[in-house]
Formats: C-alpha cells, sequence, structure tokens
C-alpha cells in the first residue's frame, strides 16, 4: 500500500523561507494536506474465487449501464428544444449533480471501487472494527504476503482463489482496514511465533519457503524433520491460534461476501 502526493507543492515548500513566513502558511498546509488525504486512494490486491470475481464485475457493469440509462432519460426530458447554452449547460450540471448524490446515498452503485467501499465500511461496523485504531510499529504492515504463522491461502485452482481483484479504497478506510486487522491479530500472531520457536514450522512450510528462496528441497525437508514432532494437542492450538489471525484479504473477501449475500452483487 502506497501514497504519494506526486507534484505537489508540499514536496518543495520551505517552511524557513522567505524570513520565516513558511509558518504564517501553517494552516493553508493543514487544510491542503486535509483535503490531499481524503482525495488519496489505497491499493489493496485481493484473492477471489471466479464467482466472487465474475459477481463484482458484472454488477459494476450492470451499475455503469443502469446508471447511463438514467442519465440519457434524463437529458432527453430536460434538455427540450430551444434552450440557451447557458441552461443547457445548467441542465447538464444539475444532471452530474444528481448522478453524484445517488451515489452517495447507494440509489446508483457507482463503480467497482464505489460497491466495495459501501461493503467494507459496512463490514467493519458489522464486527465492531469501525473505529480509530494506533499506528503499528513501523514496518509492521509493510511486508509483502500473509501475516507471519498464518496459513497459506486456498491453492490457485479450482475450488479455491482463481482470480485477484485490485481494490482502490479512500485513505482513511484503507489505513481503518489495515490497522484494524492488525491489532486484531496481534496477540495470535505472538503466540503463533512462539509456537513455531517450540515445535518448528513444519514439513509443508519449510519446503514452501525452500520453494521461494530457491533453497534445495532435500535440505529444507533434513532441516524440518530434525525439529521436535508437534503433538496432536499442539497442532489443535496452533490451528485455533490460525482462526484468530484477520488479515486485510480475509476483510475484504468478507466485505465481497456481504454484497453478494445482501444482493447488491448479482453473480451471473
Amino acid at each position: 500500500m502506497t501514497l504519494r502526493l506526486t507534484n505537489s507543492p508540499l514536496s518543495t515548500f520551505d517552511y524557513g523561507a522567505a524570513g520565516g513566513k513558511g509558518e504564517q502558511h501553517a494552516p493553508q498546509l493543514s487544510g491542503y494536506i486535509s483535503i490531499m488525504a481524503s482525495m488519496a486512494k489505497v491499493k489493496f490486491h485481493v484473492a477471489l474465487t471466479e464467482t466472487s470475481h465474475r459477481g463484482v464485475i458484472n454488477h459494476a457493469k450492470d451499475e455503469r449501464k443502469r446508471e447511463e440509462d438514467w442519465i440519457r432519460e434524463r437529458r432527453q426530458e430536460l434538455l427540450i428544444p430551444g434552450l440557451s447554452r447557458r441552461e443547457a449547460a445548467a441542465v447538464r450540471r444539475s444532471i452530474r449533480a444528481e448522478v453524484t448524490r445517488k451515489r452517495r446515498s447507494g440509489e446508483f452503485g457507482g463503480n467497482r471501487d464505489e460497491i466495495i467501499t459501501r461493503a467494507v465500511r459496512e463490514e467493519l461496523i458489522a464486527r465492531g472494527l469501525d473505529r480509530k485504531w494506533p499506528k503499528p510499529p513501523e514496518g509492521e504492515i509493510d511486508a509483502p504476503g500473509r501475516r507471519w504463522g498464518t496459513p497459506p491461502s486456498q491453492p490457485m485452482g479450482e475450488g479455491g482463489y482463481t482470480h485477484r481483484l485490485s481494490i482502490n479504497l479512500p485513505y482513511t478506510l484503507g489505513e481503518t482496514v489495515r490497522r484494524a486487522a492488525y491489532w486484531t491479530s496481534k496477540d495470535a500472531v505472538e503466540a503463533l511465533q512462539e509456537w513455531a520457536d517450540r515445535w518448528g514450522d513444519g514439513i509443508d512450510v519449510a519446503l514452501r519457503k525452500a520453494e521461494r528462496t530457491g533453497v534445495p528441497a532435500e535440505l529444507a525437508l533434513a532441516a524440518a524433520t530434525g525439529n521436535l514432532s508437534a503433538p496432536q494437542s499442539a497442532l489443535e492450538i496452533r490451528d485455533r491460534l490460525r482462526g484468530q489471525v484477520l488479515t486485510t484479504g480475509d476483510l475484504l473477501r468478507a466485505a465481497v461476501d456481504r454484497a453478494l449475500n445482501e444482493g447488491q452483487l448479482e453473480a451471473s
């Protein structure tokens, strides 16, 4: 996830320039930063089943067509012959404003990102996670891949997550998703780290790691088999802890499922 304010005067503004007058502009800059932050987006890539992926894509297309049809009908109704250019421009402006209002109210679904954004907000509220979270320690949520100690996603292929979807959420909402996932999972992740220190990662994890890093499978297998074998009770504890870990992907998939189950999307 990256937030960039490109080509912005903030990147080159000298607060000490012009005899220290930069401080006089601090309130203006603060407001400018707030505006830019409200416009910024956080990009997520989430793995989905074919059904969920198709549902999102199809619904976004259907909503776009429904919106375009409404705009065309309103223009035919209101742009009557004889209007001046100024009057016609005012009508078009009014129609655009009405479309914006309908999107905000949910009458129009909007584009794919807007559809998912509403579902994410509803999912956070339903889970009691829609609140301000403290900032995680530096670097904790920027590492690629799944959170430490969590099992791999379903395998790419039939019955698993066969498609990936890029989602752009408003910056504040995206940060809430990331922070909620981190703090909700923190205790379970630490317990999983302690579990791995005691019992090791296991043969399956060791082989997957060896494949990613290029270590010969024979060496990884030999190292893994040298660890103590975890008893069934320990494996059950590990599985229970894994179930307590919440990832951003888990939240986003739940939001898509929520939209599907509520009939907002039709996976056809």
